[in-house]
């Protein structure tokens, strides 16, 4: 087995491969309990994941997401089970250990503000009904990709959930008579 504090500093920081990833039940462990943390929580909340956060200490707001508190140090046990991490600590030594353990179990594993300790990144987000807007610079500069995101935002029609949902049914209609819509020539549906 590849040493993963080798496989981190082997991996190029542009091979990225761009998903959208289902957490809706999922376990997802968030280690920190700090302002950046409450925010990476709120956000893996609204996307369906069952959120588990151990913390020595937590700012406020984590009582009010309902989400299980852990208030301890990190412990590597608290892995077990987890889908997805997050490290939103401020020791480097905490985060390490944790990338480390991630890679060794096979779980994907962001540490906040470190790209060279992610096995994913984490874009900036625009969520319009079923219609997500993601920009990524792969960790090199996060203020670069909200501002493209607030610019694509700005650009993207106010009804852009009616549209996706009119194409989902017309998507749906052509499958139901056995047409792949991987080949159809679709219109701009933004025209």
């Amino acid at each position: 087995m590849a040493d993963p504090a080798e496989l981190a500093r082997s991996r190029r920081i542009d091979d990225g491969f761009p998903v959208v990833v289902r957490l809706q039940g999922r376990p997802v462990l968030v280690v920190g309990g700090g302002v950046i943390a409450l925010r990476k929580t709120e956000g893996l909340l609204a996307s369906g994941a069952t959120v588990r956060v151990v913390s020595p200490e937590f700012v406020d707001g984590f009582e009010a997401l309902g989400v299980e508190r852990v208030q301890r140090r990190y412990e590597p046990s608290d892995l077990d089970g987890a889908w997805l991490v997050v490290a939103a600590t401020n020791d480097a030594v905490v985060q390490q250990q944790i990338f480390d353990e991630c890679e060794a179990r096979g779980v994907f594993c962001n540490a906040v503000d470190d790209p060279d300790r992610c096995s994913f990144v984490l874009p900036a987000v625009e969520r319009r009904g079923p219609v997500i807007v993601a920009v990524s610079t792969q960790g090199r500069s996060p203020t670069l990709a909200k501002h493209l995101r607030d610019r694509l935002a700005a650009a993207l029609p106010d009804d852009l959930d009616a549209i996706a949902d009119r194409l989902a049914a017309e998507r749906r209609a052509l499958q139901a008579r056995g047409i792949s819509t991987e080949d159809v020539a679709w219109p701009d549906p933004l025209a």
